[in-house]
């Protein structure tokens, strides 16, 4: 089985490498992404940069491919089973390991000179696969902290936050519940180190925001 969770995490990294915004923004005549906007290869820039609409399937395939590496660990332990064999263990490391590569796949992408994306959209798809009501619940959390604040950042990284403590009062995907609470730990913690310079403006209040208020933009004008 050992040999298979290495497969499960080597095939994770590679899918999760594979980083659509840059490949988009080439495609359209855009010169690379991460020289654009904020710099950053995901679904937000790509709404900067490119538009809603390749910032959509950007978005639902950051997700995919997350999804995809998830359930193909766990096929791969599935194949792998011998007669008689308990597989709870093995399932919850391979959840685990094709969860973490998949991210760090697109935050480090091997492809791309290993700059990519801050790893939030293969974070919900990974959620997603795993426990998809914990899914659905950062999602709205994230949504609503969008609204509010008007800053992307914010939601992600609390979004991210929220789910190890749903893990903690009610997380059941894995049979192991503490290997479980620290996966999620490090789900959060990958997404507050890729958003370290975002937290450090929010502190300055000179992050970004998703749209302006008329107030904001007369202030401009003067």
């Amino acid at each position: 089985m050992v040999w298979q969770l290495i497969v499960i995490a080597i095939m994770a990294y590679l899918l999760g490498s594979i980083n659509l915004s840059i490949i988009l923004s080439k495609a359209m005549g855009k010169g690379d992404i991460r020289e654009q906007g904020s710099g950053n290869a995901g679904t937000t820039n790509t709404l900067r940069v490119l538009g809603v609409g390749p910032a959509i399937v950007v978005l639902i395939f950051d997700i995919l491919k997350a999804v995809g590496a998830v359930f193909l660990g766990k096929l791969i332990i599935k194949l792998g089973q011998a007669p008689n064999m308990d597989l709870s263990i093995y399932r919850d490391l391979a959840m685990a390991l094709s969860g973490l590569f998949v991210i760090l796949g697109h935050n480090f992408p091997i492809y791309f000179g290993f700059r990519g994306g801050k790893g939030i959209a293969p974070s919900l798809g990974v959620i997603l696969a795993i426990e998809w009501e914990f899914g659905l619940i950062c999602l709205v959390f994230w949504a609503i902290l969008v609204l509010i604040t008007r800053m992307v950042s914010i939601g992600s990284v609390m979004a991210c936050i929220l789910y190890p403590v749903l893990v903690l009062v009610k997380g059941e995907a894995f049979s192991n519940r503490w290997l479980y609470l620290l996966f999620a730990v490090l789900i959060a913690l990958l997404a507050i180190y890729r958003h370290r310079e975002n937290i450090k403006r929010i502190y300055a209040g000179t992050e970004n925001k998703l749209w302006k208020t008329k107030a904001e933009k007369r202030a401009e004008l003067k």
